[in-house]
């Protein structure tokens, strides 16, 4: 399995529209296994896709279908992001930041990690006081230890503040995410600046959360694969900063990214 990986760190709420909208809910792009919210690679590669110039634009992405062009498929595929740490606020620790071992697991399979995939509620802020988080009350008693906490915390300078994790039930883990996605309140105004009709709810993902995509070559690329992996790379090493999903005009989706530290002094060489 590939361990080409790419991180992804909010810097600002994430919105990515959901199939389906329910009432005077604006939804977000869910998984239909989990119902956790992820982003699905479609509007990754169409980021990125937009930011690359030709030729490597369709090297790398293939050609659209537009007219009679022929479809050509492009030597990179890219996989939809994951949630792996996601911030959720604390009346006793300001923010602490949870995962479940179901999404550590996932992102272990694509990585070289010793450490095994900690117990449910395993933390390293076990110091005989509870932890609060919205309307639960977790006591130390209940809590486990966890030692190798930060192996599970990708390196870099973009996740230096994650320094407050819990790992929670599979379930739980997904109400608790449910309860801390951003939701802002949109109205509409007519010509007199009155409200027209009703209101809605829209969901992002929050900011400071952690989240990752796998990528590689495809069975297109052939002999031409390392020439390919390294000027996707080198795409991303353009910008570290990028814009995914909607409401680019809110300051909505900007993410930091980086490659894995490994790949990083690959480029380095």
């Amino acid at each position: 399995m590939t361990r080409n990986l790419v991180y992804l760190y909010l810097i600002s709420p994430l919105h990515t529209g959901g199939a389906t909208q329910e009432g005077n809910l604006l939804g977000i792009a869910r998984e239909s296994h989990t119902d956790l919210p992820y982003i699905p690679s479609s509007t990754i590669r169409g980021r990125l896709r937009a930011s690359a110039e030709d030729p490597v634009r369709t090297t790398l992405f293939g050609t659209e279908l537009t007219g009679s062009e022929t479809l050509v498929q492009g030597d990179i595929w890219i996989g939809d992001a994951s949630i792996l740490w996601l911030p959720v606020p604390s009346l006793s620790h300001g923010v602490v930041w949870v995962s479940s071992p179901m999404l550590l697991n996932r992102w272990k399979r694509l990585n070289e990690v010793d450490s095994e995939i900690p117990l449910e509620y395993s933390t390293n802020l076990k110091n005989g006081k509870p932890i609060y988080l919205k309307d639960a009350i977790l006591k130390d008693a209940n809590l486990t230890k966890w030692e190798s906490w930060s192996n599970f915390i990708p390196q870099s300078g973009n996740t230096s503040d994650i320094k407050r994790v819990l790992v929670l039930p599979d379930q739980h883990c997904a109400t608790l995410i449910q309860m801390s996605l951003w939701r802002q309140v949109k109205i509409k105004l007519d010509e007199n600046k009155t409200v027209d009709g009703g209101f809605r709810y829209e969901e992002a993902i929050p900011p400071d959360t952690l989240m990752y995509f796998p990528w590689g070559t495809t069975s297109q690329a052939n002999g031409s694969a390392p020439t390919s992996s390294q000027s996707f790379k080198d795409l991303l090493q353009k910008d570290s900063v990028l814009q995914i999903g909607g409401q680019e005009s809110l300051g909505r989706g900007f993410v930091q990214h980086w490659l894995p530290t490994e790949t990083v002094k690959e480029l380095q060489k």
